[in-house]
């Protein structure tokens, strides 16, 4: 017989992507939404909020909104090296296991160079060796250092890894660039001002995710080196990424700047994955893969249990991380979502 529950579920946890726009967001896309504006980013709501991020990393940086996170890295990838270079990053980041190559696409070939390091974190030995072991023309000349934060693998960089990473991309002569699609998250983890895990800790440009944090569309590609920025509307106007009706990419980031629901609500999408992982480790079977840092939680499920909850209509991915289930949380995941899941999984590891 099975043990499974079938309560009607009405979240899911295979993305964050999965959510819906939150009451910030949605509130400042309607108040953009009344009357006519300039097009092409030449409105109040993106000076507004482009001064706002300002603000928020407290420095005069360069900002460009997006579409999506691909566009955003892969445009700012291309920014930073020549065709000739190449990006060192970590063997489970976005930009090589996800994007289709667009980094490579965008920068003309400029090829990808992969690094190990423990929980989807760099190692800073082998970004070194990485760089050293070939210093003649033939070999693709390192230039780039990309980190994720928070990791594929839900983990964090602290301050002090970032600053190591800084100090040892200078030395090379590595430019930065941080994936943030879920720097939210990692900000709201670590307690910390957003200041002190970007600029201050070496970063040159860092794409900053809004879609995950709540918002319908839009992510924010935030240049701290704004030499590094010059001619980028360029890119994104040929890359397709210049939006006519600019005002809707940034006033989202109005509503949750102003507000403090960009913590908030990845605070919140933080303490739901804590209340998942807390569950599932009394679950006996049940294994958890990684430090649950961030808003995800990666288990090893019993043989059977992940088709089952398949069956029973969960939604949750395996590919990601090399195994295992991963279980994401979202600013719209409440405790009764944990708690239907965790049931579902504990009666389906005990048929």
């Amino acid at each position: 017989m099975n043990n499974c529950t079938t309560t009607e579920r009405r979240n899911q946890f295979a993305s964050d992507n999965y959510a819906g726009i939150c009451p910030e967001a949605w509130q400042a896309m309607e108040e953009a939404n009344r009357g006519y504006a300039c097009s092409y980013g030449d409105d109040t709501w993106t000076e507004r909020a482009c001064r706002l991020l300002r603000d928020t990393f407290e420095t005069d940086c360069e900002v460009f909104f997006v579409f999506n996170g691909t566009a955003a890295n892969s445009l700012a990838l291309a920014s930073l090296c020549q065709s000739y270079h190449s990006i060192i990053c970590h063997e489970t980041s976005h930009i090589e296991t996800d994007e289709c190559g667009a980094a490579e696409f965008f920068s003309n070939g400029t090829k990808i160079l992969l690094v190990p390091g423990p929980h989807g974190k760099v190692d800073p030995d082998a970004v070194e060796h990485t760089v050293k072991r070939r210093l003649d023309i033939h070999y693709p000349k390192p230039k780039v250092l990309s980190i994720t934060q928070a990791t594929e693998l839900g983990t964090l960089y602290s301050v002090d890894e970032l600053r190591e990473l800084g100090h040892l991309a200078r030395r090379l002569d590595l430019r930065v660039h941080m994936d943030g699609a879920r720097f939210a998250n990692a900000v709201a983890a670590l307690g910390v001002h957003p200041s002190e895990i970007t600029w201050k800790a070496g970063v040159d440009v860092l794409c900053f995710g809004g879609t995950k944090n709540g918002m319908a569309v839009g992510e924010a590609v935030v240049f701290f080196n704004r030499e590094l920025a010059r001619e980028f509307d360029y890119r994104c106007k040929q890359a397709g990424q210049l939006a006519s009706k600019m005002r809707f990419l940034a006033a989202p980031w109005i509503g949750m700047l102003e507000s403090g629901a960009w913590l908030t609500r990845s605070a919140h999408a933080n303490a739901c994955a804590a209340r998942l992982e807390a569950r599932l480790r009394d679950i006996p079977g049940v294994g958890i893969r990684f430090p649950r840092q961030a808003n995800s939680v990666f288990a090893d499920l019993p043989p059977g249990v992940v088709d089952a909850l398949h069956g029973l209509g969960w939604h949750f991915y395996t590919f990601i991380g090399s195994g295992g289930a991963r279980f994401m949380c979202s600013w719209e995941t409440s405790d009764q979502d944990i708690d239907l899941l965790a049931t579902d999984i504990a009666g389906c590891c005990n048929r």
